[in-house]
């Protein structure tokens, strides 16, 4: 995602330690007591603008939530619709998706969501997408039991090399939707980029997955 280069962002950040973690560490273990209500906890990593993650934590107020972003110029967007809408379900984390087992205990996570994210298509760069097998190991360890991972994308290719993943690391495919808005899908709530390309026609393709009981 590239965004223009807004120099007030770490100021704007650092003002709202309320919504966005500046310490994620110190929470490990401890994420419900970051929220008023104790509660199932859902993350999205490469929570982008946050149009998304808003809009799922205004239309389940019995879920907690977490946006997970690493870029400084695009997190800043999420929080200004955070400000905005002050809802108390909903925390921003400023890190890296990677280093997710550094801030989650294992079993801590009840959903996982990935959307729309970047393809990575040249195959020297497989490692760095967020379906590779290093990352499903990550999402394993902190999800608890049975814990989903719903995958949204428009690029054809990331969704059946993510399919070939997911199955190949063993996660079981409870659905898959191969034209979401074509489909008698219920409560679908859009991303920035889910809204551009559908307008485009494009198909867009989700799935929903989970590990099997090994723990």
């Amino acid at each position: 995602m590239r965004v223009r280069n807004k120099p007030w962002a770490p100021e704007k950040i650092a003002a709202y330690p309320q919504y966005i973690v500046s310490n994620p560490d110190e929470w490990k273990g401890k994420w419900t007591d970051r929220f008023k209500r104790k509660q199932p906890l859902h993350i999205e990593i490469g929570t982008g603008k946050g149009q998304f993650i808003t809009e799922m934590a205004k239309a389940h107020p019995d879920i907690n939530y977490v946006g997970v972003e690493l870029q400084t110029n695009v997190i800043v967007l999420a929080l200004e619709k955070l400000i905005e809408e002050d809802l108390p379900n909903l925390q921003l984390l400023h890190v890296n998706g990677e280093e997710l087992t550094a801030f989650f205990l294992p079993n801590e996570v009840d959903q996982i969501y990935l959307n729309f994210s970047d393809p990575w298509p040249k195959t020297r760069h497989e490692k760095r997408r967020l379906t590779y097998r290093s990352f499903l190991e990550t999402y394993q360890t902190i999800l608890r039991e049975n814990g989903e991972i719903h995958f949204k994308t428009d690029n054809q290719k990331l969704f059946e090399y993510s399919l070939g993943s997911f199955s190949q690391y063993g996660l079981i495919l409870k659905q898959v939707w191969l034209d979401l808005h074509q489909s008698e899908f219920v409560g679908n709530i859009m991303t920035e980029y889910e809204e551009k390309f559908s307008s485009r026609g494009q198909r867009i393709y989700r799935v929903e997955a989970y590990f099997p009981c090994t723990k």
